[in-house]
């Protein structure tokens, strides 16, 4: 399982249900990279997609509490446990976890990747990632030159879960 995620420098992703970002090139980075793959998500994050609808070309699993909770064209899960049990249906280097910071912040140490989009900029922010340049159980193992777009520096990493190996 891998996780795909865009961070400001002190890890803020979200603020008020809202990515922090407007990135072109890194949300055709994201579609590129998770299309006809298997996403993984919270309730909150698939109601803030355009319609609230699951995104296309994909499975979409989403993880709930709510036992009642139903979403066309959506495999629904209630735990880890669950969600481990429903993805052993699918090659696991197929698998993203998308968000949001409740649902990433319990599933990182399930990810053998991490690919990050880290912009150089703070914005304010109600959610927050993980920090994985201080985790020493994840190492940098690729990071890309400087982007630049709408005024933003940006950058593309990917990070490897030390104790998971593939």
């Amino acid at each position: 399982m891998k996780l795909i995620v865009a961070v400001a420098k002190n890890w803020g992703i979200g603020n008020k249900g809202s990515l922090l970002f407007d990135l072109p090139e890194d949300m055709e980075f994201f579609r590129n990279t998770t299309r006809n793959n298997i996403v993984v998500m919270g309730r909150v994050t698939l109601l803030s997609l355009p319609g609230g609808k699951p995104l296309k070309n994909r499975v979409n699993i989403v993880m709930t509490t709510d036992k009642d909770y139903t979403a066309d064209g959506c495999i629904i899960v209630h735990s880890i446990d669950e969600l481990l049990n429903e993805i052993k249906n699918y090659n696991s280097d197929n698998v993203f976890v998308i968000g949001g910071s409740k649902i990433y912040n319990e599933l990182y140490p399930y990810c053998n990747e991490a690919y990050i989009t880290k912009v150089d900029a703070i914005k304010e922010a109600d959610a927050y990632l993980h920090n994985f340049d201080e985790d020493e159980n994840w190492f940098l193992s690729y990071a890309s030159e400087l982007h630049e777009n709408n005024g933003m520096k940006f950058t593309f990493n990917t990070y490897k879960n030390k104790n998971i190996t593939n």
